[in-house]
């Protein structure tokens, strides 16, 4: 079951990161229920062998292409972010440590396997993983532009991804860059 969840994390990443043409440097913030994963109501049933496995399997696609994983934290934690200290220099750091039951199985993951994990209250990622539809909108910069992706689910939970994209600014006679969009 867990070599699944990671293949199937894997392919998300891999999908999330040509779909939202992502590069070197970018944040992915990922929000995921893995009670709902395992096939039980979002925050009922933690499983951290679930957590585990879809970390290795974002991280497996993500690190390779330096693009930061940031791990929204359940609504006890307020929906801190755990992320690496070098994607976040300057970010005012929060003092917790998130736990299977306070911060959710997947952000303990992160905190555990990061090289130099940091808690902080908010982030403008590029690009979004909501895995058991967690609610991850508030972590996205503006524009949110919402993903179809080819695979729905990862274990039992629904999947919803987005990427995120510069505004328009000028009204019609503005020029755009296409590479932007």
């Amino acid at each position: 079951m867990y070599t699944q969840i990671e293949n199937e994390a894997a392919a998300l990443a891999r999908e999330l990161a040509s779909a939202a043409k992502l590069k070197k440097g970018n944040i992915v913030v990922v929000g995921c229920s893995t009670s709902e994963v395992c096939g039980s109501k979002i925050g009922t049933a933690s499983v951290p062998e679930a957590a585990d496995a879809l970390y290795r399997g974002l991280k497996s696609v993500f690190e390779p292409l330096g693009i930061y994983i940031a791990a929204q934290c359940c609504e006890h934690l307020n929906r801190a972010i755990v992320v690496e200290r070098a994607a976040v220099p300057f970010a005012d750091e929060v003092n917790v440590v998130p736990k299977p039951k306070a911060g959710g199985s997947f952000a303990t993951a992160a905190y555990r396997e990061a090289c130099d994990p940091v808690v902080i209250e908010k982030i403008r990622a590029d690009a979004g993983l909501d895995i058991g539809l967690t609610l991850i909108g508030m972590h996205l910069r503006e524009v949110a532009v919402p993903l179809r992706l080819s695979q729905k689910t990862v274990g039992e939970a629904l999947v919803a991804a987005a990427r995120t994209r510069p505004k328009f600014i000028g009204g019609e006679r503005a020029g755009y860059n296409e590479e932007l969009l």
